[in-house]
């Protein structure tokens, strides 16, 4: 299932790879090596560290990656691809090798072999990106080349330039801290590594069965128990793996076969645990790796950015939760028995102590220590829990397998981030963001609303190609900035907009892959299940457009009353639109009360005392008709 819908996971198996197993194992355990030395005792020059980062990346990828899905069915790796691998990684460690010679070539010039190995890093990161992630990044990338190289040919004063030579784009995009090896490389280099590495060890112990078995004793026996399961489940395991289609296949072979059960159709099945799957990368502690790299670009502590990210992710998966039970309502499906669930005080006595990684990862974020230390100090913890219980404790060679999964793990990542700055090296070079900040003023009129949905437009189309980590790039360095200068915006608040945007595009359709993962383990119509991830994910259209007209939701400028209110008017309008797309309140609805529960949902949104007192009591004038109005069959008025 993940090596047909998720691209990362369609590599050679160690019978194809043959004698270059043991390569693949010796630089995987070294680059995790690497960054584990390198985050205790402090990390190298920015250039030299994600010289280090990117080319065993490069090496590794060329080696495990094949060229097309049929190629991958050879019993060994080609020749060229171990060219490839070589040669990759040599024009990566080339900046380390004559790291002072090239500093200087920045004013006296660059030679011809500096031209030479630019030119051919930029190619390798291309062909690295669309084995690892796909086709669509490295079409954008590709473009943004061209309009570096091209852009006086382009009619149009607002996006037409001067146009550079390929000798000034090449070394740009390699050499210089603005192109490839920029913040978001440096970010992957010195954070996100550290992390995943701490999510795969943080598996190994086990915690994916025991977050499902906790879900369970907390739900299961409720309305609906199986489902509502499935999102407290894939919400705690979507911290840990980050990845939408990963999440949706570990967690969902598990809990759409239950949730089927239970008589749950199988679209809304497969749509529960999508939905619910996407959402773990917005959800704190861990969240996604563009997270990290927005540390960066909004200029705060990642404590921050959990702060901020906090309220909009229990709103999110909220949401998914009263959508699940309208749903099981709706369909008169009930909780499983009491002897068929887990006992919450035996697994707490049994298994609490899983926990403690994550909490250690809070604890010394919140205490003020970097990301990286709270990082090593949450390895460090996961490896101990590792020990405790027999089944889990590694040998040896469990150890090694975990250091060389590790960076597995991360090489996707790596070669997006790597991908995204040559999107975001052009858009310094050619002064493309602020042209694409005009465009957009331009085209909504200065009307914000228009402008902000323009800008969700673009962040879902792009996600639909690009991976969260890349889209959030190129969002917040073109799209980012127009809402923030022209209209005023709360940076945070901006930033976390266009993150949630291209997060979502994982079950919008038509490209929904996260859906189509999770209508493949349930038997499922693909887009069917993809249009009802999207009915129970609503909140998350709704959520980015109420924390930009509320900043509090964001915990910029907040106040405690100030932050309830906005969260209890925001709970309130999301129960409104869930229910009135599913067609179930207090009783099943009539179209016009369906109506009536969506625009009062909208207005309970808006952060207006008028809008909301009046979508509160439309609200409470449709339960208290559907109250009065005796339990008509299920099937008569939806």
């Amino acid at each position: 299932m993940l090596e047909k819908y998720d691209r990362e996971s369609n590599t050679r198996s160690p019978l194809q790879l043959g004698k270059w197993a043991w390569v693949i194992t010796l630089v995987g355990i070294s680059l995790t090596c690497f960054h584990l030395y390198t985050g205790y005792f402090g990390t190298l020059p920015s250039q030299k560290q994600g010289a280090v980062h990117l080319g065993m990346a490069l090496g590794m990828i060329f080696l495990l990656f094949p060229a097309t899905r049929g190629a991958g069915r050879k019993a060994s790796v080609p020749w060229y691809d171990v060219v490839l691998a070589f040669v990759a990684t040599f024009a990566a460690y080339y900046k380390i090798l004559f790291y002072e010679e090239v500093l200087r070539a920045r004013v006296t010039g660059y030679t011809s072999l500096d031209l030479a190995m630019a030119a051919l890093g930029v190619l390798f990161v291309l062909e690295a990106t669309r084995r690892t992630v796909g086709l669509p990044i490295v079409i954008m990338a590709a473009l943004a080349i061209t309009y570096a190289l091209f852009g006086n040919l382009i009619p149009s004063p607002l996006l037409s330039h001067p146009g550079f030579a390929l000798e000034q784009v090449s070394p740009y995009l390699w050499f210089r801290e603005s192109g490839i090896f920029g913040t978001p490389l440096q970010i992957s280099a010195r954070f996100i590594f550290l992390f995943l590495f701490f999510g795969v060890v943080l598996m190994h112990t086990g915690v994916g069965r025991f977050f499902n078995d906790l879900a369970f004793a907390i739900t299961g026996r409720f309305t609906g128990g199986s489902g509502k399961a499935a999102v407290i489940a894939s919400a705690l395991q979507g911290m840990i793996s980050g990845s939408s289609i990963g999440n949706t296949v570990a967690s969902g072979s598990f809990t759409i076969p239950m949730m089927k059960n239970a008589r749950f159709k199988p679209e809304v099945a497969g749509a529960v645990e999508a939905s619910a799957s996407t959402g773990g990368q917005i959800m704190p502690p861990l969240m996604g790796a563009a997270a990290f790299i927005m540390v960066e670009y909004v200029g705060v502590s990642y404590r921050e950015i959990m702060l901020s990210a906090l309220i909009p992710a229990v709103l999110y998966f909220a949401g998914i939760f009263i959508g699940v039970h309208f749903e099981a309502k709706r369909h008169r499906i009930l909780g499983l028995p009491k002897e068929e669930l887990p006992s919450k005080r035996k697994l707490m006595l049994e298994k609490g102590y899983m926990l403690l990684p994550l909490l250690v990862i809070v604890a010394t974020i919140s205490a003020g220590f970097t990301a990286q230390r709270a990082a090593l100090l949450g390895i460090a913890c996961a490896f101990a829990v590792s020990f405790i219980r027999k089944e889990t404790r590694p040998s040896i060679k469990g150890v090694l397998d975990i250091f060389e999964q590790g960076a597995r793990v991360a090489l996707p990542v790596i070669a997006a981030v790597a991908c995204a700055g040559i999107i975001a090296g052009v858009v310094g070079m050619t002064g493309l963001g602020a042209k694409f900040a005009a465009g957009i003023i331009s085209l909504a009129d200065g009307v914000l609303i228009l402008a902000l949905l323009f800008t969700m437009v673009a962040c879902i189309v792009l996600g639909m190609g690009l991976p969260t980590t890349a889209n959030y790039v190129v969002t917040a360095t073109i799209a980012a900035p127009a809402l923030i200068n022209e209209f005023g915006l709360a940076p945070m608040a901006v930033h976390l907009f266009v993150f949630y945007f291209g997060i979502i595009a994982d079950i919008t359709p038509p490209v929904c892959l996260a859906a189509f993962a999770g209508a493949g383990i349930a038997r499922a119509n693909p887009m069917l299940t993809g249009f009802t991830a999207v009915k129970l994910a609503i909140g998350a259209f709704i959520i980015p457009y109420a924390f930009i007209y509320n900043p509090m939701l964001v915990m910029v400028d907040a106040t405690p009353m100030g932050i309830l209110s906005a969260l209890v008017f925001s709970l309130i309008g999301i129960m409104g639109v869930s229910s009135a797309l599913i067609g179930y309140f207090l009783r099943d609805s009539h179209l016009w009360e369906r109506l009536v529960l969506l625009a009062a949902g909208l207005a309970m949104v808006v952060p207006e005392l008028l809008t909301s007192g009046v979508g509160f009591l439309a609200m409470v004038a449709i339960g208290w008709l559907q109250h009065r109005r005796a339990e008509t069959p299920n099937t008569a008025t939806s």
